[in-house]
């Protein structure tokens, strides 16, 4: 999968230094992915889920909230935001 934005990652990870190793290992993981759908998601990261038509993905055993456009027939995925829980539990992505 080609993943757009990097830098989102790194941004939020500059903010919040105990999310980079986790992050980081994501986007090892779905970089070297070519998923088909959200279940094939699902078999990598068992936590994520579509909301608002968007994949939202558990991170660092649900400390932070990774939200994201998965576009299987394209191979990317867009990085929309990254957010702690409470920030996340603010979001209505509908």
């Amino acid at each position: 999968m080609r993943i757009l934005s990097r830098r989102r990652l790194k941004e939020f990870w500059g903010l919040h230094p105990q999310a980079e190793t986790r992050l980081a290992s994501w986007y090892r993981v779905a970089k070297s992915k070519s998923w088909q759908s959200l279940v094939e998601v699902r078999e990598d990261f068992p936590h994520a889920d579509a909301a608002g038509g968007f994949t939202v993905f558990n991170i660092g055993g649900n400390d932070f909230r990774l939200v994201t456009d998965v576009v299987c027939r394209v191979q990317t995925i867009y990085v929309k935001g990254v957010y702690t829980h409470a920030e996340y539990d603010r979001l209505r992505l509908e």
